[in-house]
């Protein structure tokens, strides 16, 4: 494409038509150290130019920071781009480094009238279950927010971390348009169960962190090198034997991207992109960057096609990866299939 704009695909039987690689939006506001306004401006806009159209965001990103400063853009461009926010990490008043997952339906409503009022917005293109709270009914919860779809508050609902079984008993309530989970050539936990209901069920799968949290890119090699701030550092696979462990592995990275002229995070998300025609289901990353050369890198990763040998030599790297992706995976999709 002479423009440099990415192709489209359809969220799932039941969504939107996106560009085939969306932004997450988090580190604008939240979670990555020092944050410059400014540049996370001109990413947005050169995002939009190069045809992302789908930008992800959430209630607890910076306790609602992150929705309030994606508003403006958001309100400029109204008509061209699809907002995905979440719901469901509630900050505690008393402690606002806490977070306690809710899913009861007067917090949804509570949570949903707030991101709207945040994002000034009349209603939102794509809810989404940020975590799972085990203790209240999952057909309780979509079914709350299958109300709000009703209502013209939501257009389409998401899943974040959830099972192959939770998804399907969602999907039996309201259709569920995506699911959001990590994956990555480092995070593969999604494929055995969640992957597969995802197809049958016709919902799009929408991994966060494609880029393994940046480490992938090779853009730090463990957790010290990072601010003080950034929540990376509390990552069990950023630190100690497991980081120097991690760093060899991406070695066989490089010497993929060496034979297409591209960087390590070009493969790491050509690789998750290919994921679509493998797996017969849509896959629309949404990788983080508060550059807009990052932008340009990593929409120029939908056009690199890996062969059947790269993907072979690609593949066995998630077994051999040092440490889980959280601390603790109870709130995770893996933690509970």
């Amino acid at each position: 494409m002479t423009d440099g704009r990415i192709t489209t695909a359809k969220l799932g039987d039941h969504g939107p038509e996106v560009g085939v690689q969306g932004l997450g939006c988090m580190g604008m506001s939240f979670a990555y150290g020092p944050v410059d306004a400014d540049a996370s401006r001109a990413t947005l806009e050169r995002a939009l130019e190069l045809g992302v159209t789908f930008y992800d965001t959430a209630d607890a990103y910076g306790a609602g920071e992150n929705e309030r400063f994606l508003a403006p853009f958001f309100k400029a461009h109204r008509d061209e781009v699809v907002i995905a926010t979440k719901f469901a990490l509630s900050i505690p008043p008393d402690d606002p480094t806490r977070r306690v997952i809710r899913n009861d339906p007067p917090y949804i409503r509570q949570a949903v009238e707030a991101s709207l009022k945040r994002l000034d917005v009349d209603v939102i293109d794509l809810y989404y279950m940020h975590r799972r709270d085990v203790n209240v009914p999952i057909e309780e919860s979509v079914g709350t927010m299958a109300d709000l779809v009703r209502e013209g508050k939501v257009k389409h609902l998401g899943l974040s971390e959830v099972t192959a079984d939770e998804l399907r008993a969602a999907h039996a309530v309201h259709p569920i348009t995506a699911v959001q989970s990590e994956w990555s050539l480092f995070s593969r936990d999604i494929e055995p169960h969640v992957v597969p209901a995802a197809r049958e069920l016709g919902v799009a799968l929408v991994p966060y962190s494609p880029l393994g949290r940046g480490f992938l890119t090779g853009s730090f090699a463990r957790a010290e090198e990072l601010s003080a701030d950034d929540f990376r550092r509390q990552q069990p696979r950023f630190t100690g034997e497991n980081a120097t462990a991690n760093a060899t592995l991406l070695e066989l990275i490089r010497s993929v991207a060496k034979a297409h002229d591209a960087s390590l995070g070009q493969i790491a998300l050509a690789w998750v992109q290919q994921q679509a025609a493998i797996r017969d289901l849509p896959v629309i990353p949404i990788p983080g960057t508060r550059k807009p050369s990052r932008v340009e890198e990593n929409t120029a990763a939908t056009r690199i096609v890996l062969t059947d040998e790269q993907l072979d030599l690609l593949d066995g790297i998630a077994a051999q990866v040092a440490g889980n992706r959280y601390a603790d995976m109870a709130f995770t999709s893996a933690g509970r299939e």
